[in-house]
């Protein structure tokens, strides 16, 4: 959302702010920037100490503002109520509230209902807090450019940076804040209509030159915020970059006619721009500190902007209340704000990255478009979207063919001759349980009670090719006849007292991450005696610490491909129903496919085909012995989350290539390949990657990923954005996992099946009385 702030002279401070010595009840405030963050909390801050001196420095005039309407949850509004309740009475008689949400794709028109919205003009929200400041005693300086943090560091207590998301504060001690700025890849232009929409409008236009969209909801009973947004691409390719702020407007109200009821759109000195991520790595130092989009911002299709400055004025008055040092009030802030502000973030950015490739979808059928559309930030999900709306959500489910009463997560899928019952996987886990690559007892009991528990896919740890393919001495292995009569005991167990459920074997060789101690004593850590030689596509240790690999020959390459073959006859004998072949995690086959660790000049290194040559024809080989009504899958790290390494356009390249040499589905995880990547991690983070396969290369997908509820499996499936969803650490928590999914969601049909001996425990158990008579009156002593 646009901000507006007064900014200092952007000059490096030859001192800088020093270490706070006050206590956490400053005296004198300086407020660098007038926007809602700046304002509220100058008049938070005043109202709690009224002997305090605050003042506002604002570069703008009192009505000067840019962008049009605000939104404010209900959560942000209770706290204002509760933090200043004149502020909240003034709120509460200029609100505009409704709660659907319509969507417009190809001529079809979805509505939504129970959502919840309240919004007012952001000029109205201005002189509202001008008024309370203004009544409270705080000065405010309009039209004046702020004096230098450092000056001000230096006469004042506290100096709030509120400076918006070009602060010249946060630039003038980057060496201290260390932003960094992510610049993303949609244009847009802020604009407004003088009718209210009665509803949140997304409309999409494909027009010759790409994919616009229009994201609009009012803001007064005559007004509405309207948001054009599309891909830079399209932006030039439709000649927006060559014509004037006023040719633009009227191109767009023409592009959106139809939802503007021919109306036409206005401007306030609205520019298109390009958003920006920003994230600190601190938000103070000494007594200056960062507020709102000083500090971070989140894209406006969650409408976070002004929610989290406000939130962030809460939480900071709070802190300086309850602090015994400024310092620890500073610090308390960050703690307290930094967890919820990433949380958001992470919700804006899979809400922005789902508008740029918005492309990907258009093709779905309507109404998967639309709950698509709607749980694309991963807050809104199918169950909470099946209480705000339970008709809206049934048709959707109707339309992807989900029988009454059976959640997505239940509906059967098929992969060449094998159909799974139900939609979850329980995920590779190395166990590093076995001796000598034999599975055991420990083995059986883990994956059988795993397929007892319902999954409709139960996976096995990555099944070394060979000995010296193994990661640690406790890895199983398939290249002895007496490690496949050890996995067809599990096999068995799993097809005769779990019927229905289907099991798969991953195969792999470690490549340079082999020799190591099991994972409790050291992951990744060489073994401290007994070290085996390594292999890999380039002689490159994966930690400093650890062992130089040897290059593979030619010769080499053909003896671990026979290697594969011969673990994947043995797979088959053994009665596995799936077989996936492991090229991610830097393990050997992926240690081809990155450029960061496949610096072979010869055929099997260099372009990304020469890369993909070795891992290509293990799979053929592989496929030629696996039978042929089984299907076969590929885990792949879909981005290296390293600087050089494959990125999500490689992802969809190596999908794209194992697709045509008759991959079944697409196991999409990602990193791992090296040891300094940086994830970016976050509640089932890696499903994007996963998505995008699907869309670009229409080869089903597994994804992966921090994905822990049945929820999120449900929002998933029902999305589009992937077919089965592999789950690791949930079966670790509970071995019953999907069978308590069912019983949660008060399921009971051919999608999960309860074990005969366990079908007493279909219901969850009682616990304590919780229907107590609740207390009526608070007698005072």
């Amino acid at each position: 959302m646009p901000t507006s702030g007064a900014r200092g002279t952007a000059r490096p401070a030859p001192t800088g702010p020093q270490p706070p010595e006050t206590t956490s009840h400053p005296e004198r405030i300086a407020i660098i920037g007038g926007g809602p963050g700046g304002l509220y909390a100058a008049a938070l801050l005043k109202r709690l100490a009224p002997s305090r001196e605050v003042t506002v420095w604002e570069r703008n005039a009192p009505n000067d503002t840019f962008g049009f309407g605000v939104v404010l949850s209900d959560e942000t509004l209770g706290g204002i109520e509760h933090a200043d309740p004149v502020v909240y009475e003034a709120l509460q008689q200029h609100f505009t509230r409704w709660d659907t949400i319509d969507i417009v794709h190809r001529g079809t028109h979805h509505t939504s209902t129970g959502h919840g919205f309240a919004a007012l003009g952001r000029k109205r929200l201005l002189q509202i807090l001008h008024e309370r400041c203004r009544a409270l005693g705080v000065e405010l300086r309009f039209r004046t450019e702020a004096p230098h943090t450092d000056l001000l560091a230096r006469t004042h207590d506290l100096v709030i940076a509120a400076d918006g998301v070009n602060s010249t504060t946060r630039e003038a001690y980057a060496h201290v804040f260390r932003p960094h700025t992510t610049t993303h890849r949609c244009r847009y232009i802020w604009l407004a209509a003088d009718f209210p929409f009665d509803a949140f409008r997304f409309e999409i236009a494909e027009t010759d030159h790409g994919v616009m969209q229009l994201h609009g909801y009012p803001y007064a009973s005559d007004a509405s915020t309207v948001i054009i947004e599309m891909r830079e691409e399209v932006w030039r390719a439709a000649g927006f970059d060559e014509v004037g702020p006023q040719e633009s407007v009227a191109r767009c109200a023409k592009i959106f006619a139809d939802a503007l009821g021919g109306r036409q759109l206005r401007s306030n000195h609205s520019a298109w721009t390009t958003f920006r991520t920003v994230v600190n790595e601190r938000w103070s130092h000494g007594n200056v500190v960062l507020l709102g989009d000083a500090a971070h911002t989140a894209h406006f299709s969650i409408g976070s902007g002004t929610k989290l400055a406000v939130e962030d004025a809460l939480a900071l008055a709070a802190c300086l209340e309850e602090q015994p040092s400024l310092q620890s009030a500073l610090r308390a802030y960050e703690e307290e704000r930094r967890p919820v502000v990433a949380s958001t973030q992470r919700a804006a950015r899979a809400s922005l990255e789902w508008f740029e490739n918005l492309a990907l979808y258009l093709d779905q059928p309507p109404r998967q478009f639309a709950f698509n559309l709607l749980t694309r930030s991963r807050r809104v999900t199918h169950d909470n979207l099946r209480l705000r709306d339970a008709r809206f959500t049934e048709s959707v489910e109707r339309a992807i063919g989900c029988p009454p009463g059976t959640p997505p997560m239940f509906t059967p899928f098929r992969l060449r001759g094998l159909t799974l019952r139900n939609r979850v996987v329980v995920s590779p886990m190395d166990m590093y349980s076995a001796t000598d690559g034999l599975p055991g007892d420990f083995h059986l009991v883990h994956l059988g009670a795993r397929a007892l528990g319902g999954a409709g896919l139960v996976m096995t740890e990555m099944v070394c090719v060979s000995e010296e393919g193994r990661i640690t001495p406790g890895c199983t292995g398939l290249y002895t006849g007496k490690q496949a009569e050890a996995w067809k005991r599990i096999t068995a167990f799993v097809h005769t007292r779990a019927p229905g459920t289907a099991i798969g074997v991953q195969l792999g060789h470690s490549g340079r991450k082999g020799s190591t101690r099991l994972m409790w004593e050291g992951m990744d850590e060489p073994l401290e005696d007994g070290n085996w030689p390594l292999v890999a596509a380039s002689p490159i240790p994966y930690k400093p610490c650890g062992q130089t690999p040897r290059q593979l020959s030619r010769a080499q390459l053909t003896d671990i491909r026979e290697q594969f073959t011969s673990a994947a006859w043995r797979a088959a004998r053994a009665g596995f129903d799936l077989l996936e072949l492991h090229c991610a995690h830097g393990y050997l086959l992926s240690g081809f496919l990155s450029p960061l660790t496949n610096l072979r000049t010869d055929a099997y290194g260099g372009s990304l085909e020469k890369r993909l040559r070795f891992p290509l024809e293990v799979f053929d080989a592989v496929r030629r012995v696996w039978p042929e009504e089984k299907p076969m899958t590929v885990r792949i790290s879909a981005t290296d989350w390293a600087e050089g390494g494959n990125t999500a356009e490689d992802a969809v390249a190596i999908a794209r290539a194992f697709a045509a040499h008759g991959a079944d589905a697409i196991d999409v995880s990602t990193g791992q390949v090296v040891a300094e990547e940086r994830p970016e991690f976050g509640r089932s983070y890696q499903t994007p990657f996963a998505d995008r396969i699907r869309h670009e290369v229409g080869l089903p997908v597994i994804a992966v990923g921090a994905i822990s509820s049945w929820d999120d499996v449900n929002s998933l499936i029902l999305a589009g954005r992937t077919d089965l969803c592999a789950l690791a650490r949930p079966h670790l928590y509970d071995p019953h996992w999907t069978l308590h999914a069912a019983a949660e969601q008060g399921y009971d049909g051919p999608g999960v099946v309860w074990p005969a001996p366990y079908r007493a425990g279909s219901r969850r158990p009682q616990t304590g009385r919780t229907d107590a008579p609740k207390p009526r009156l608070s007698l005072g002593s």
